[in-house]
């Protein structure tokens, strides 16, 4: 997912259900700032402190929905979601800076989906490509899967 949304060194990127701030890390090595957006308060939680002491100062890991994205913080030239959604979220698609590109996994919860990449192109245009079959955790939200499907 990372090598398909081709992060570069600058980019801002939102990683959307960033569970213990693992990948959010990997991604700050080559971007300029990393948001994570992780839904379950009860998942670890990353210390600043440890993070500034290991070079992960361009990371911060907030707790909220992601499927409303960041709005505070957009726009975005990378956006990762790592849970399946019925359909990529409008918030999601509104937050991407012209140029930036959305990878994530769409479809239904406990089958096979489809890894997709959504470009923003000049204008606001979109390009959609699909990157192969997958198997993600279901994306919960209001944007998303309901909590009890």
């Amino acid at each position: 997912m990372i090598e398909a949304a081709q992060i570069r060194p600058g980019d801002k990127v939102l990683e959307v259900g960033a569970g213990s701030g693992y990948a959010a890390a990997v991604m700050s090595r080559i971007a300029g700032q990393v948001i994570g957006i992780e839904r379950q308060h009860e998942k670890p939680s990353r210390s600043p402190r440890a993070d500034r002491a290991l070079g992960y100062d361009n990371v911060r890991i907030l707790e909220g929905d992601g499927t409303r994205g960041c709005v505070d913080e957009a726009p975005f030239d990378a956006i990762l979601a790592a849970a399946s959604g019925s359909h990529v979220p409008q918030p999601l698609v509104d937050q991407l800076a012209e140029g930036g590109r959305l990878v994530m996994p769409v479809g239904k919860p406990a089958w096979v989906q489809e890894l997709v990449k959504v470009t923003k192109g000049a204008g606001g245009k979109l390009i959609h490509a699909n990157l192969g079959g997958v198997r993600f955790v279901p994306l919960i939200g209001e944007q998303g899967w309901r909590e009890d499907a």
